[in-house]
């Protein structure tokens, strides 16, 4: 066991887990951060997805030993009040069905719009590549990150 402190939306706080652990089970074991998502365990499915230093990274298999010192951002930190472009574009779409993939559909779409404000629709394809689904809800998804796009640069 060791002590991490971790810098998770803007506050640090502090963890004693084995260094191995995957960020996924520190943030929701240990930081009560409960909306990063369990999906398959294996980096495929994208439910856990977070921002590591603004960039969408999978955290099921990411070691906490990984990411000290760095700035994890997860769905609870993209906007404590919901106002976040991305998601008021999900909301206003009604992309999500079971709702259970959206937290890291959400976390990647913003990723994106913050390095690419205006994707085309090739790239919005490939930046939501790794996640996955069960609802088919992708048309929506990718109608909501082009409208969050257009409308977060009016």
């Amino acid at each position: 066991m060791a002590k991490y402190k971790l810098k998770v939306n803007g506050k640090m706080m502090e963890a004693e887990v084995d260094p191995t652990t995957p960020v996924l089970w520190v943030l929701r074991d240990h930081l009560n951060l409960v909306g990063t998502k369990y999906g398959c365990g294996v980096g495929s499915c994208g439910a856990c997805t977070i921002h590591l230093n603004g960039k969408a990274m999978k955290s099921c298999q990411l070691p906490v030993a990984a990411v000290a010192a760095q700035e994890i951002t997860t769905i609870e930190g993209l906007s404590e009040s919901g106002e976040h472009p991305v998601q008021k574009a999900w909301l206003s779409l009604d992309v999500a069905q079971c709702g259970y993939c959206q937290t890291g559909q959400i976390m990647a779409a913003s990723a994106l719009l913050k390095s690419k404000p205006h994707p085309t629709d090739e790239e919005i394809e490939t930046a939501m590549n790794g996640n996955i689904c069960r609802c088919g809800t992708y048309v929506r998804i990718k109608q909501a990150i082009q409208s969050a796009a257009k409308n977060a640069h009016q």
